[in-house]
Formats: C-alpha cells, sequence, structure tokens
C-alpha cells in the first residue's frame, strides 16, 4: 500500500474565499482578507498542514451494472463506476487528509469566542483538500503513465450512483489507517478535512473540468462553493 507525505500545498486568498462562499465578484471587507493572510502565514509558521494519502491499485476483474469486481474477490459498488470507467484495467482507490491539527486549532478558535478566525481558518482547511487532491493525483498519474495507462477524474462516495455507504469499503481497500484516517459511525471522515475517491486506469480515459464535476454533484443547485464555467 503505497504513502504520499510531504506533499507541498500553496495556499492563496483566492481559494480561501471561494470555500467562504465569497469568490466570483463578491465584495470583501480589507480586514477579511488581512486576517485571511494573518492565518495562512500562521498554518505555514505552526505546520498547521500535514497533507498524506494512502491509496492502492487493484486489477479490474469485471463489471456489471452496479459495481466493478477487482482482484482479490473485492468489488466497488455503484452503478456510476462502471458506465463512467467502462474502458478501465484497474482501479484506484485513494484517501487523502490535512491531518487533525489544523481541525483542532480552527475548533479552540471557536471555543475561546473567536468565530471568525475558526470560520476562516476552517475555510483555509477546505481550500487546502481541493488543493490536496490534484497534488495527489500527479505522481499516480505519473506511476500509471509508465505502463502506457491514463487515470480518469476522480469519483467521490456521495456523488450520484456511487453512495456514501462505500466510504467502509473504500477505507478497506486503501488501508487508510496508515494515514491515521478513520471513520465515524455515520460514515463521516475523521479528521474532517480528509477526501475518498476512485480513480480509472486505462489506455483512454475520461477527465473532466471542474466544473463538470459539480455539475454532477447532488449539491449543485444549492452550493455555494461550485465551479461554473
Amino acid at each position: 500500500m503505497p504513502v504520499i507525505r510531504d506533499i507541498p500545498l500553496k495556499l492563496k486568498t483566492g481559494a480561501v474565499l471561494r470555500r467562504q462562499g465569497l469568490g466570483g465578484k463578491a465584495k470583501v471587507r480589507p480586514e477579511i482578507k488581512s486576517l485571511i493572510e494573518e492565518l495562512l502565514a500562521s498554518v505555514k509558521s505552526h505546520h498547521l498542514l500535514q497533507p498524506a494519502a494512502a491509496y492502492e491499485y487493484y486489477l479490474i476483474t469485471g463489471m456489471n451494472g452496479v459495481q466493478i469486481s477487482l482482484e482479490g474477490d473485492k468489488a466497488v459498488h455503484g452503478p456510476a463506476l462502471p458506465a463512467l470507467f467502462p474502458e478501465a484495467k484497474e482501479l484506484a482507490v485513494i484517501i487523502c487528509t490535512i491531518g487533525p491539527e489544523l481541525e483542532k486549532q480552527a475548533s479552540d478558535y471557536t471555543k475561546n469566542g473567536q468565530a471568525l478566525r475558526g470560520m476562516m481558518l476552517d475555510g483555509i482547511g477546505s481550500a487546502a483538500v481541493d488543493m490536496l487532491v490534484p497534488e495527489v493525483l500527479r505522481p499516480i498519474a505519473a506511476e500509471v503513465a509508465s505502463r502506457g495507462y491514463e487515470i480518469s477524474s476522480p469519483v467521490n462516495p456521495g456523488m450520484p450512483g456511487f453512495a456514501m455507504t462505500e466510504q467502509w469499503n473504500l477505507m478497506d481497500l486503501s488501508q487508510a489507517n496508515e494515514i491515521g484516517v478513520s471513520l465515524t459511525q455515520s460514515g463521516i471522515l475523521i479528521p474532517q478535512k480528509s477526501v475518498s475517491m476512485v480513480i480509472g486506469i486505462g489506455s483512454h480515459m475520461t477527465r473532466w473540468t471542474p466544473a463538470q464535476v459539480c455539475a454532477r454533484c447532488n449539491l449543485r443547485e444549492t452550493c455555494p462553493y461550485k465551479i461554473q464555467e
């Protein structure tokens, strides 16, 4: 089971503002931007980001309308997957996280009556997760390229046709406990600033723009963070 650590994340104010629902043409007070810049400096100086990813490759042994069967008598379930990856030869199961420290600091701010700082720091964590995903996919794409393959865009539990109940399955398939990620009884990843996903691997895999990914999401009509073309 490969693990990636020491992943560089260069956060910018604009990405944090989008995660606060203040992207696009929204007017932002100078003091808010100043606070975000201060918090970004604190995140760096106090090493609040500890990004890591655990992943595993599986040969695909078969598909039907509801699942992709994998080597070792395993499977990933959901009608979206065979529909999105019909030509895939392998499946990679990935879980990545920014670690627990930023969440702890955000919670401490809120408990100590500094709710705005806590909220803004939480937004920085969400922006960091957004940036983490492509940084994790980059070395995986390089690995599979050596076999003459490409990777698809990632698909996450909770997207249409890929139920949240698959979180437990992905945890087992990726052995995410190696990077300190666990699940609550309701299927929430801990640390919460973590993400699970699968990608198809093959000769000609489909990629989507960030806006197309948002368009597939169940929250596409109401999400304040969605990206549009």
